[in-house]
């Protein structure tokens, strides 16, 4: 089984790029291991229908990205929940890559090639046009959980993780724009 660790966001903007520095986070500071399965990382950035391919070949995806969630909701929540089942309380709109992204997935599954997806999202701190590559304190925090989150599900899905690095999530939100 191929499993694949998607973040997605711009991060340009702050909290919007939450799920690619969490994919940077697990390429610098993990190792995942199984005699049955294959993980692959990938910073989908704010690529979504780009990313089909990449999506459809995969048998498993954990997605990582920001959510906007119904007033009772505070900056640094956290969500999982799987695709074929979002919670009505969850409007995953906030901004325009997370639209592109729900739309790519909604047409994936259309088509009948949407493997099972499992979303693990945070409500960020929105920004608005300044750009920056700081990260509040509430989703700093929260990416805590997150990756708790991510671990657990890899875990399940039968991969060992070795921790490799202690490079913290925002020294890394300062380079990935450099890539893996």
């Amino acid at each position: 089984m191929k499993v694949l660790l998607l973040g997605i966001g711009n991060i340009l903007f702050g909290d919007e790029g939450i799920g690619a520095h969490l994919a940077h986070l697990f390429a610098k500071n993990y190792r995942f291991h199984s005699k049955e399965h294959a993980l692959e990382i990938i910073d989908g950035g704010t690529l979504a229908q780009f990313l089909i391919p990449t999506i459809t070949s995969a048998d498993s995806v954990i997605l990582l990205d920001c959510v906007n969630v119904g007033k009772d909701s505070k900056e640094g929540d956290v969500y999982a929940f799987d695709f074929d089942k979002i919670p009505l309380h969850i409007t995953w709109q906030g901004s325009a890559h997370e639209v592109e992204m729900l739309q790519t997935l909604q047409m994936t599954a259309i088509n009948g090639d949407l493997p099972p997806v499992h979303i693990i999202g945070i409500v960020p701190h929105v920004i608005g046009h300044t750009m920056t590559f700081e990260l509040s304190n509430a989703c700093l925090e929260g990416a805590k959980t997150m990756e708790k989150l991510v671990l657990r599900r890899l875990h399940d899905l039968g991969f060992e993780a070795t921790q490799i690095g202690t490079q913290s999530l925002q020294s890394l939100a300062h380079t990935t724009f450099r890539g893996f």
